[in-house]
């Protein structure tokens, strides 16, 4: 007893102690009736969540006290939010209702708790998980601080993802890097989004989040001398801004680093550019613009520039509100060194986003650059017609990286994502524009529905009452906000043709003395739609013949029954032969699927990604295909496991007996002459024993390319065939194709 008495006070202890931290990361103004709130919600969360435990065993009231020090600290968001940080799980986990937090805290924060609360139930819903999202983001146009709480909470989560099982952990890295990076990025949370990635990716590829974490340390104090050398020189010629100044420098995030090795196919010792120099200097707002180009012009005289990669977000923010001058110049010993300049205003908008930009709203002469995206945001939002994962899609077009920049023909700017059409300005102007397109100019030359916007264009379009959006438009558009308004406009004339369909319907069921009501259902189910709007269109459109219905149909009591196949006997079947290659004489590898046997489950190998035995893999549960195994590093993993995370069942390799695994490996080299096929088809054949499926390559100009297809047993074996390859004096580089 004493034991339990002294754990109990150690927690109380605990407790304390993050409480005050939290209370010392507040910075904003606050009076008494604050304090008093932040106390009173701080006690009402320790007693909701009092006998409540995470899965680390810790007292989860250290949860939400994080992350309103989250919210506090690394957002800079005030007491208000706080409050509803504290508060944000005792709707949802505990016996305190809404009324509740309504009657002590008022309307403000009652309507925070509620958006953060999950959907109670999780209704039938095509995707729990974008249902959920859906909510929280209505709650974004009432009030913005709902989604920065989340992005505080889901950082939390990710940072304490350790003592979640290991699916567990796969499905909340894939919702993060498919929403929650993305739209830190959109809300100009650049520390939180790097964060995010790294997290995610220290989850699904943990060998090569390792091996760069390793390679980074072990360079650590060779980058800091490195620094040191190139601000040396520019620090004597910065003397002569007369404003006060710092700089920063620091490696480039494990994901970005671990995104070039993979598109540049270079190892990471060849990445030159691996740590970016920031210099923020402390001027006022007016003259931010003329001393930060000064700052440029007094960089580019100490080190020499490249100019095609000068970037200026000063003169045109972001749409994010993201401000800084970024260039690349060429330090000591010929290294690449992103140099980013940016004022400290600049500086804290870019580290806290969102909640940064409205403390200066007001105090620069730029446009308010997140109007226009909460309006495209509106439109979506307020969308009727929309599915959770159609919306999911759409918005996620809203948070893109990189921008282009077009204007209007009275010279009004317009941001669009990289690979927007002309269709897309169109309706990024007006859906009404958008719908009665008929014609679109850019630089006064007719162009494509479809053409791709450039940086500078000038787009006009001309329009006709008439004229109505067509299937096809979908496959020319990218912007979520175009392709909600294309699907509405088209299910509205689906709903109109459908009209048409259904009154065929009803004298139809009519002549066959058919009750309508009761059995327009049986013929949804039976030719497989999901709506009776889809049923009568198709009716209309001919695809649906109602003269064949007493085929398919008979009539009893008014109500129609459909005629069932003739059964084949099973004797008919055992006495067929089994087709060659029938699955049952595939040997398949030893599986675990929800902790049992795989052989009680119907399940196959993903194509998109070719797991091999030793590959970190999960289950898909398909609609009609079984169990697919991806690896969790599968292009398409994200994908599945943010949208239909209650569909992926944790798999794990047991052993693989004598299975062979098919794998494809990209390599490319110097091209010595006569003999690389075969030094190639040596080493891979005699060297290491590994049989060749297929083989291709291809050389000019001093280089080649090569994609082989090879038998593995497991991804041990692979990995010495890689390492095997890359030692050939002739290849560059060896990578695992995905697909």
């Amino acid at each position: 007893m004493a034991e339990v008495a002294v754990n109990k006070e150690e927690e109380k202890k605990l407790i304390m102690h993050a409480y005050r931290m939290l209370l010392k990361s507040i910075k904003s103004k606050m009076d008494n009736i604050d304090r008093a709130n932040i106390r009173m919600a701080y006690e009402i969360a320790v007693e909701a969540h009092s006998k409540q435990r995470r899965k680390s065993g810790e007292p989860y009231i250290l949860h939400p006290i994080e992350v309103a020090r989250i919210c506090a600290e690394e957002i800079g968001l005030g007491p208000t939010a706080i409050v509803a940080a504290l508060l944000h799980d005792v709707v949802e986990d505990t016996e305190v209702t809404l009324d509740q937090i309504r009657a002590k805290f008022g309307q403000k924060i009652a309507t925070i708790v509620d958006g953060l609360t999950k959907l109670d139930g999780m209704y039938s819903v095509a995707s729990p998980q974008a249902e959920n999202f859906k909510k929280v983001l209505r709650t974004l146009l009432v009030d913005v601080r709902v989604v920065l709480i989340k992005m505080a909470d889901r950082l939390h989560n990710m940072r304490t993802l350790g003592s979640m099982p290991k699916h567990k952990q796969l499905k909340i890295a894939a919702e993060t890097t498919f929403i929650y990076a993305p739209l830190a990025h959109r809300l100009g949370l650049y520390s939180f989004k790097t964060e995010f990635q790294d997290l995610a990716m220290k989850i699904t590829e943990p060998e090569l989040y390792s091996e760069i974490a390793r390679k980074l340390k072990e360079t650590k104090a060779q980058r800091t001398r490195f620094i040191n050398e190139f601000l040396k020189p520019l620090n004597e010629a910065l003397k002569e801004i007369g404003f006060p100044y710092r700089t920063t420098g620091r490696p480039k995030s494990i994901y970005s680093i671990a995104n070039k090795i993979k598109s540049k196919n270079v190892p990471f010792e060849e990445i030159y550019d691996l740590f970016a120099v920031r210099i923020i200097v402390d001027v006022p707002t007016k003259k931010e613009k003329q001393i930060c180009w000064q700052i440029y012009s007094i960089v580019t005289d100490v080190h020499t520039p490249i100019p095609e990669r000068l970037k200026d977000w000063i003169t045109t923010p972001k749409s994010n509100g993201y401000e800084s001058l970024h260039t690349t110049v060429i330090g000591p010993k010929g290294r690449y060194v992103e140099v980013q300049i940016r004022s400290e205003r600049m500086d804290e908008i870019a580290e806290k986003g969102f909640a940064a930009h409205w403390k200066y709203k007001g105090g620069s002469s730029s446009r308010d650059v997140f109007d226009s995206w909460f309006e495209n945001i509106r439109e979506i939002l307020e969308n009727p017609d929309s599915d959770s994962l159609e919306f999911i899609n759409d918005f996620k077009t809203n948070l893109f990286n990189e921008e282009v920049y077009v204007y209007t023909p009275k010279g009004d700017l317009k941001i669009l994502p990289k690979g927007a059409t002309a269709l897309d300005f169109a309706f990024s102007i007006h859906s009404d524009i958008g719908y009665h397109c008929t014609a679109i100019k850019v630089n006064k030359k007719l162009v494509p529905f479809g053409y791709k916007l450039q940086n500078g264009d000038q787009v006009s379009i001309t329009t006709n009452n008439s004229q109505k959006p067509t299937e096809n438009w979908l496959k020319m558009v990218v912007t979520g906000k175009a392709r909600a308004k294309i699907r509405s406009s088209m299910k509205e004339e689906r709903r109109k043709k459908g009209e048409i369909g259904k009154e065929s319907l009803q004298r139809k069921l009519k002549n066959m003395k058919v009750d309508f009501e009761p059995n327009v259902d049986i013929l949804v189910k039976y030719y497989g739609f999901t709506s009776r709007v889809d049923l009568y269109f198709e009716i209309a459109m001919g695809r649906v013949p109602l003269n064949e219905l007493k085929t398919y149909f008979n009539v009893e009591s008014n109500k129609l029954i459909e005629i069932e196949e003739p059964v084949i006997e099973a004797s008919e079947v055992n006495n067929k032969p089994a087709p060659a290659n029938s699955k049952k004489d595939l040997v398949k590898p030893r599986l675990l699927i929800s902790g049992e046997s795989a052989d009680k489950f119907e399940y196959s190998l993903a194509n998109c990604c070719k797991p091999v035995m030793g590959d970190d893999v999960f289950g898909f549960l398909t609609v009609g295909s079984g169990v697919k195994i991806h690896r969790t590093n599968c292009p398409n993993a994200t994908n599945l496991m943010a949208n239909y995370g209650y569909r992926i069942v944790k798999a794990e390799w047991v052993s693989s007996g004598d299975t062979s695994f098919v794998v494809e490996l990209k390599i490319t080299g110097i091209d010595k002459g006569p003999g690389v096929i075969e030094r190639l088809t040596h080493s891979i054949s005699t060297d290491l024993g590994l049989n060749i499926r297929s083989f291709y390559i291809d050389g000019e100009e001093g280089y080649f390319e090569g994609k082989i297809s090879l038998l593995v047993l497991n991804k041990d074996q692979l990995t010495v065939a890689i390492k095997g390859l890359k030692n050939l004096p002739e290849v560059s580089t060896v990578v695992r194709i995905e697909h």
